[in-house]
């Protein structure tokens, strides 16, 4: 275990912080004979160290958790509380930036969400009208890229943030400190809450709704958290009935990626990089080019690509066969072409 003691000193020598998370690629004696998989978290990795971590030849890590993405909806410089609009331009340029850095170099993993982030589909997405689609769109726009992807609890049905109303809902030590402070520091109450409903840890850690009975099915005593109020809509149980539920959604998903190479080795080129509401990449491998396009907004959005495309997968009804010159993306719709 030396190299995995000298990794970890290197990482705290230069600020980032390296958790080993879980575990399944390493057959060796260090680990008992054991086949496992290793995970860093590495806050503030760049591209440079992050393709050192990864790189199979140095037997590091498997891959790594880097949180570039996730930080663009905050003031640069400032705490996470600092918000500020997504820009879909700097979301695309992040992630098309690590596609290539790592391309035969290392393995990225590919997320929204974590027990440290709130709900994505009410961070980028639309929790409401178009909380199905907009949830739908933002795990193709995901898993069509290279890398591994990540599904945290609740994420494969819809969940969303916590409807707060005051600092009395708010269990996570980070946020109660954040009041605190923020209050002595003069912060208007309107634009702390603001703050906190949008980023506190919380959201993440309510308790998961499995089905409309008491305490969302997950306890009958009191939860950490309290339970979202729209569990008895949103739930397991339901999603399991509804054959056009997020939920089954994602089994698709995961089975292209499962019965496809491409999503695994096909290489990666992002387009229309300068659009404000598209963001559609290309991947191909072998002769097979598959185009995944999503809409991030909830007007439609034109977009072109040249020849036409079968679709694989879509979360809106459209014909199986489409010319995709000039295309009109319904709001939030994401479909995966195969170009033909």
């Amino acid at each position: 275990m030396e190299d995995m003691k000298t990794l970890i000193r290197e990482c705290e020598n230069c600020g980032i912080r390296i958790i080993m998370d879980l575990v399944v690629n390493h057959t060796s004696d260090e680990f008992g004979g054991k086949d496992l998989m290793t995970v860093g978290e590495c806050w503030g990795a760049d591209i440079e160290n992050g393709s050192l971590y990864s790189d199979p030849e140095r037997k590091e890590l498997d891959m790594i958790f880097q949180f570039e993405q996730m930080l663009l909806d905050q003031v640069p410089g400032e705490q996470k509380w600092d918000l500020k609009p997504l820009e879909l331009k700097q979301l695309k340029q992040a992630f098309a930036k690590w596609q290539k850095a790592l391309e035969g170099k290392g393995w990225n993993s590919l997320f929204w969400n974590s027990h440290d982030l709130p709900r994505i589909v009410s961070r980028w997405g639309n929790d409401k009208e178009y909380r199905v689609e907009s949830a739908k769109m933002l795990a193709t726009v995901l898993h069509g890229m290279k890398g591994t992807p990540y599904i945290y609890q609740g994420e494969e049905i819809g969940m969303t943030n916590y409807p707060f109303s005051g600092i009395e809902d708010f269990f996570d030590v980070e946020s109660v400190n954040m009041y605190r402070e923020r209050k002595q520091m003069g912060y208007p109450e309107e634009e702390i809450m603001k703050s906190l409903c949008a980023k506190s840890r919380d959201n993440a850690r309510t308790p998961m709704q499995w089905d409309n009975g008491p305490g969302a099915g997950f306890t009958e005593g009191t939860p950490w958290c309290r339970v979202n109020p729209n569990y008895t809509k949103i739930n397991a149980e339901e999603a399991l009935k509804d054959q056009n539920s997020v939920f089954y959604y994602y089994k698709k998903l995961i089975r292209l990626r499962k019965e496809e190479p491409i999503l695994i080795y096909g290489t990666f080129e992002l387009l229309c990089p300068e659009d404000e509401h598209v963001f559609a990449y290309v991947r191909e491998w072998k002769g097979k080019k598959w185009l995944v396009a999503g809409n991030f907004c909830e007007k439609s959005a034109r977009f072109d690509y040249p020849g036409k495309g079968r679709v694989l997968l879509s979360n809106y009804e459209q014909e199986s066969e489409t010319r995709l010159e000039q295309m009109k993306l319904r709001p939030y719709e994401a479909a995966i072409y195969e170009i033909i």
